[in-house]
């Protein structure tokens, strides 16, 4: 866990409130806070001494998930966002999974907890907007790509043998880039050949979603941030094949989402969700296209 501000103590706190109370106890918990004294005081004279405060050595996202994996100790690493809770057997439902030795990594179910409640246009479909499982994912445990980022884990020998994180993608303050989760896993199947990384709904935590973030322009600013993520992480070496993910999404919206909308078009919700899944693909279409010419 991350974070980056004083203004999520009390997310932070719930956090980890949510961590001690795991019916498969934690080897430990570590926060890592971006790289400002201030902010080490702040946490560190508000927190119990039994969780272990970490001082990144750069600022973004990606540079804190390093930082926390090159401190942890077990032989699992599992990552949450410090405005999420988790549920109590999130931990053993998903090291569970690791009896298996070719399950290289494991992610779960990530469930929005909106403040008010989820706005008449916003679809379940764009949940991957504010980092949540979105309609459209597997409903049975199954092998993925790649996990959602609030909600993962991963061997930690897997770092020793394929490096860390990409720190030229991902989330760094209001720069709404992403990717760095695809990024990462796809380099660790392309490494690790009879590797899986398995999606285990059964492991749950729940989202913050702020008012903030359920509103129109932030979804069109970050479907845009997707597109150009997803043409930065295709425009590396051996790349085909890598929006497998993407394309069976597209699919769903095209095949069921769509179709079901129309057949109820007469309902003012189904229209308002048409037109926010259009919109949003169009942002990430865009997003993509101009990726693309960048790297040209």
């Amino acid at each position: 866990m991350s974070t980056y501000t004083k203004n999520r103590l009390d997310s932070v706190r719930r956090c980890i409130d949510s961590l001690k109370n795991q019916s498969l106890a934690c080897k430990e918990i570590v926060l890592v806070l971006d790289p400002d004294e201030d902010l080490v005081d702040f946490y560190r004279r508000r927190l119990e001494d039994d969780v272990k405060l970490v001082l990144s050595d750069k600022r973004g996202l990606s540079n804190a998930r390093n930082t926390g994996i090159k401190n942890a100790k077990g032989e699992i690493v599992a990552f949450i966002d410090d405005d999420a809770v988790a549920d109590e057997n999130w931990l053993s439902k998903m090291v569970s999974n690791y009896d298996d030795p070719k399950v290289v990594g494991v992610g779960g179910t990530v469930m929005p907890r909106w403040e008010g409640s989820r706005s008449v246009w916003f679809p379940e479909e764009l949940d991957w907007i504010v980092g949540c499982s979105y309609k459209g994912l597997p409903e049975c445990r199954t092998v993925v790509r790649n996990p959602i980022g609030c909600n993962m884990s991963f061997r930690k020998n897997v770092f020793k043998k394929v490096g860390f994180f990409s720190t030229k993608i991902g989330r760094f303050g209001r720069k709404l880039l992403a990717g760095e989760e695809p990024e990462f896993s796809i380099r660790v199947l392309k490494t690790f050949r009879e590797a899986k990384i398995i999606y285990d709904p059964s492991a749950v935590v729940y989202h913050d979603v702020p008012k903030g973030r359920a509103n129109l322009r932030y979804a069109l600013e970050r479907s845009f941030y997707e597109g150009l993520s997803k043409a930065i992480i295709t425009s590396k070496r051996n790349s085909v094949g890598d929006l497998s993910r993407e394309d069976a999404y597209i699919k769903y919206i095209l095949g069921v989402t769509m179709p079901s909308k129309l057949k109820r078009f007469y309902k003012l919700e189904n229209l308002c969700h048409l037109a926010a899944v259009t919109a949003s693909m169009l942002m990430v279409l865009m997003g993509f296209s101009i990726g693309k010419l960048q790297k040209k």
